[in-house]
């Protein structure tokens, strides 16, 4: 597991990152907000840890950059003191759970993994439902729904298909033969755009900058997949 801790306060974050690491956690432990942001953007993670009174960017604007980019990984915010109103902006913009300095790195360690605990629930609950999430996009199977940063994106039954199926192939490049013979069920013609089309259609709802698509990317002579 991946957590990013952010604190400038130096002996604070050194001390997390000692604990996390017995732990065996991997730990990407920075004292600057710019850096971590860097570390968001590149890295996999799968929780964070911020410091709400930092300069630069503060925790609270780093949690709303977090989920802003469509990650669901777990916040947990430290705080030198925690009052109602800041406890209840915090959580509007995603933060799961909060930890008043000082504190007993036993409990930052009990906290972590409680959040992994809960996380771990909350995905097995999501695939016993069939729901397929990446980056902000997921795909109910079961409802035939799709959201796209909790907005339901109204697709037709076939951009929905087209869509599903590859999700179902995340990361594999599909021809426009298969993907065709696959959804409308029918042989294929090198004349036929019709994927084309479709594709088209589903990046405009998804809100894809066509240059450089998020989602849907087009293999030149090849296909297109989902990454």
């Amino acid at each position: 597991m991946n957590i990013l801790v952010l604190d400038d306060e130096k002996e604070i974050a050194d001390l997390v990152e000692v604990y996390l690491k017995n732990e065996n956690y991997d730990v990407y432990k920075f004292y600057r907000a710019e850096d971590a942001i860097n570390c968001i953007d590149t890295q996999r993670l799968d929780m964070a840890i911020l410091d709400i009174m930092i300069q630069g960017k503060n925790g609270f604007q780093i949690c709303k950059y977090i989920r802003d980019k469509g990650l669901k990984f777990p916040v947990i915010m430290l705080t030198a003191k925690i009052e109602d109103n800041d406890k209840i902006k915090g959580l509007t913009i995603g933060a799961d759970d909060y930890i008043t300095k000082p504190f007993n790195p036993l409990e930052l360690v009990a906290r972590v993994k409680s959040q992994f605990r809960r996380c771990t629930l909350y995905n097995e609950q999501q695939n016993e439902k069939d729901v397929i999430e990446i980056n902000g996009l997921v795909i109910d199977k079961d409802e035939h729904k799709c959201l796209l940063y909790d907005k339901e994106i109204e697709l037709t039954p076939i951009e929905f298909d087209i869509l599903l199926y590859l999700a179902n192939n995340r990361g594999k490049v599909i021809s426009t033969e298969e993907l065709f013979e696959k959804v409308w069920k029918e042989k294929y013609f090198d004349s036929n755009n019709t994927v084309m089309v479709h594709i088209r259609r589903i990046r405009e709802k998804l809100g894809e900058d066509t240059k450089k698509p998020k989602f849907i990317k087009t293999v030149w002579g090849v296909g297109y997949k989902l990454e």
